[in-house]
């Protein structure tokens, strides 16, 4: 069997030179060039069975180079790289209608298994190139756990399959997902969004499906659903772990036959609607205790997408502080800059509340400071402000005091002892972080005086959220802000 010709087109002569050696130990014919002229004669007279180009070319840019690749020779399948590692570039990509993105530095291994899937397909269906593409950047990040998500949207983009986002509170699960409609195929249609969380529970299926005049008490005339208003579009269904059940059983029936009824209505409507969910909270811990339907989540979690925490990614942390101090030099403020030191600092900082933390600490800063440029000193002073007493004043016998973590250590050592020989029983992890939440929740309260803003700021949770779970621990916040 004759080897497949595999095009190299890259204008820096040390990633020519590995990219041959590699490819060639893999068995495959290798022709290398430095420019797109080169390549597109190449591509021109038939030859080739794959091409790996990069995006920056002395000559051309391959976005532009694409479009006529996929004209000539629509089944060859084309591999870009770059190194501007940025949400657009695997947008444009994807869009351009290359087969796959990888940024620079790449894996030769995991370059090397795509080049043995693309071979292996007979044809791939063409995707239609876009020439209007925006130059705005919906997520901002270059870090390799950012870069696999960039992949991963680029590769849905022209699908209509459910994603399931998960992730902690504050990583940006409804950004990701209105970038997915924005560049997607349903871009034309309207996004909704409805967190499950923020809603009482009795109201969900008519905020949902919508509702019949005289459906119940106080249903005076018909209401359309969020169904019916992402009709076309997509629908983000937030907090979908706090979804009741009879809610879980309608959406189901939506996700098998693509169609609903209004609460109150007889007659089944038909819908098209993308579907995608997100959660911070463990469905399959759900499904255990009885709370999420099983079915229902594999109906959800066709394509599963984590987003990391920030402090997974910290050295996404300059990319996001300069976007945040543009956004707000566009609302009117005053131009700002954080020198090298103060940078160092926020990457350092553990951003419990994340990507969302982050933000509010940069407009605070450039809304409240008058200098031009933010220092290691006032970052240091505000990170402080943000979290008070981080350390648990507790004396350790050594006249300093415990961290959470060791405080923490220190009361399962005891917790564990009273058990003698044996072992507590099963799902401590869980109860233990039940009970912690209790205790946190309260004192965040007690610290800003009941002020449930200022709470969910300081914890980095959605204001939301903490009602739902002041609600469900059943805090007293009338007991925290006396005890303060």
């Amino acid at each position: 069997m004759t080897a497949a010709t595999i095009l190299v087109a890259d204008d820096d002569a040390a990633i020519r030179t590995v990219l041959n050696q590699a490819l060639t130990r893999a068995g495959y014919d290798v022709r290398i060039t430095s420019n797109a002229a080169t390549l597109w004669r190449w591509i021109a007279a038939g030859e080739g069975d794959l091409v790996v180009t990069d995006v920056i070319m002395p000559d051309e840019n391959a976005f532009d180079l694409l479009p006529r690749i996929k004209k000539a020779r629509p089944d060859l399948p084309v591999l870009v790289m770059s190194a501007q590692n940025t949400f657009m570039t695997a947008i444009k990509a994807s869009e351009k209608g290359a087969y796959d993105y990888l940024p620079k530095p790449f894996d030769l291994t995991e370059l090397i298994a795509i080049i043995g899937r693309a071979l292996a397909e007979p044809k791939r269906k063409p995707v239609r190139a876009e020439d209007d593409m925006q130059d705005g950047m919906p997520l901002v990040g270059r870090s390799a756990a950012m870069q696999e998500i960039y992949r991963v949207l680029a590769r849905l983009m022209q699908t209509d399959l459910t994603l399931m986002i998960t992730g902690e509170s504050g990583t940006g699960k409804e950004l990701v997902a209105r970038a997915l409609h924005d560049y997607g195929k349903r871009r034309n249609g309207p996004f909704v969004a409805i967190n499950m969380a923020a809603i009482p529970r009795d109201l969900i299926e008519s905020e949902l499906f919508g509702h019949e005049k005289g459906a119940f008490t106080g249903a005076q005339n018909r209401s359309s659903g969020r169904f019916e208003q992402a009709e076309g579009g997509t629908l983000f269904l937030d907090e979908i772990g706090d979804m009741p059940m009879d809610a879980q059983t309608r959406l189901l029936r939506v996700l098998q036959q693509g169609e609903y009824t209004t609460v109150g209505g007889r007659t089944p409507i038909r819908t098209d609607v993308r579907i995608v969910a997100a959660t911070n909270k463990d469905l399959r811990q759900s499904i255990h205790q009885g709370l999420f339907r099983e079915d229902l989540y594999y109906r959800l979690n066709v394509v599963p997408l984590r987003l990391p925490p920030l402090r997974d990614r910290a050295e996404d942390i300059p990319d996001l502080v300069r976007h945040f101090v543009q956004q707000a030099e566009k609302e009117g403020m005053d131009a700002k800059r954080f020198d090298q030191e103060a940078l160092e600092l926020m990457k350092a900082h553990p951003w419990p509340g994340n990507v969302r933390e982050l933000e509010n600490v940069v407009r605070r800063l450039t809304a409240l400071y008058p200098q031009d440029v933010f220092t290691r000193e006032i970052i240091e002073a505000e990170l402080q402000s943000e979290i008070p007493d981080s350390p648990i004043e507790k004396n350790n016998g050594k006249g300093g005091s415990l961290t959470i973590s060791q405080a923490v250590e220190e009361n399962m050592r005891k917790y564990f002892a009273g058990f003698g020989e044996a072992l507590p029983p099963p799902g401590l992890y869980d109860r233990v972080l039940a009970e912690m939440e209790y205790p946190l929740i309260l004192a965040a309260l007690t610290a800003t005086r009941g002020n449930q803003i200022k709470a969910a700021d300081l914890l980095g949770l959605n204001r939301n959220t903490l009602r739902k779970k002041i609600r469900e621990l059943g805090v007293s916040v009338y007991r925290s802000a006396r005890s303060a």
